[in-house]
């Protein structure tokens, strides 16, 4: 494939994220706008909230670049510059709300690690790894939880299943159709999973990686629904934190499946349905959504893309 057809796909690839995430954020504002006095009201209800849960709440949004930076670590064998780490995630969180379905954090993080000396095969890898070991923590605590409270008849409605569901019969069919009917692809696959295989040995060979990856992604997925749990706390609404956790779960798992610039519009849908599902009155999911939002993407934005454009200054991306 010539550069020029690579870029041409390239681009397509991109107008066809856009226009999701364009005809999503569309829907959500229409949502938004059909049910404006429950948002009025949410909102409302959000200033007079809790003032000392809000801080909670905040201190755990900021804890989750931190978490993101040991996860990154733990995905590869090397050693990694800790400040400009840290540094990097802050950045990708940002650029995380400008492209959809996580292309913008995937980007920054891609050229961190070959700026540190990775090949981009092995950046690519370490990013795969970093992907998968979230998305099986999450949907490992989802299970668990599930399986924990079986007898609670929010936690057992058939909802919170259909993500999870979805996600597993989509990604075992396309994986294979592809190695079915596709000896290119298969010989590609055979090829990045011996590649795969061995990063993945390597960092599991040390105990102090594995367990940055693995507990990392665990406390990454817990301070986010930390987040969430402060918010419902300081608007005074006594839901179980156990279900709380469990409604981001599946809202963040339902969102992964809509690529929206930084899960915008279908992770709000995805929440306040769950949150409401749980047994939240709709004002105050909307509340809760509308502070989970503002302290893991709306404040941080500015400054994360401040930190971006500093980081490429220097050269760092």
């Amino acid at each position: 494939m010539s550069v020029v057809e690579a870029s041409a796909k390239g681009s397509g690839r991109l107008y066809r994220h856009a226009a999701v995430a364009l005809v999503v954020m569309v829907l959500g504002c229409a949502v938004l706008a059909a049910h404006r006095r429950a948002v009025d009201a949410g909102t409302d209800r959000l200033a007079a909230a809790d003032r000392g849960w809000l801080l909670v709440a905040a201190a755990a949004a900021l804890s989750t670049w931190m978490c993101a930076a040991v996860v990154q670590q733990g995905a590869v064998a090397e050693r990694l510059p800790a400040g400009r780490l840290v540094a990097a995630q802050f950045a990708a969180s940002a650029a995380n709300h400008l492209l959809p379905a996580g292309v913008g954090a995937s980007a920054v993080n891609l050229r961190f690690l070959t700026r540190c000396g990775l090949s981009t095969a092995r950046s690519a890898t370490a990013l795969a790894v970093k992907a998968a070991a979230g998305g099986i923590v999450r949907v490992g605590l989802a299970v668990v939880l599930l399986l924990a409270s079986p007898r609670l008849p929010h936690l057992s409605f058939p909802v919170f299943r259909v993500p999870f569901v979805l996600a597993a019969v989509c990604g075992v069919a396309a994986v294979v159709a592809g190695v079915a009917f596709s000896r290119p692809l298969r010989s590609r696959l055979l090829v990045a999973f011996d590649r795969v295989r061995t990063d993945v040995r390597a960092v599991h060979g040390s105990r102090a990686r594995a367990c940055a990856l693995w507990g990392g992604s665990l406390a990454f997925a817990l301070l986010h629904a930390a987040v969430v749990i402060a918010v419902v706390r300081a608007l005074d609404v006594a839901l179980p934190a156990g279900q709380v956790l469990l409604a981001y779960l599946v809202a963040s798992g339902a969102a992964a499946l809509l690529p929206t610039p930084g899960g915008l519009g279908s992770l709000d849908a995805a929440l306040a349905f769950a949150l409401t599902a749980a047994g939240a009155p709709g004002s105050v999911a909307v509340s809760a959504v509308f502070g989970y939002r503002l302290l893991t993407g709306w404040l941080p934005l500015v400054p994360g893309l401040l930190v971006l454009g500093l980081l490429a200054r220097r050269s760092v991306l």
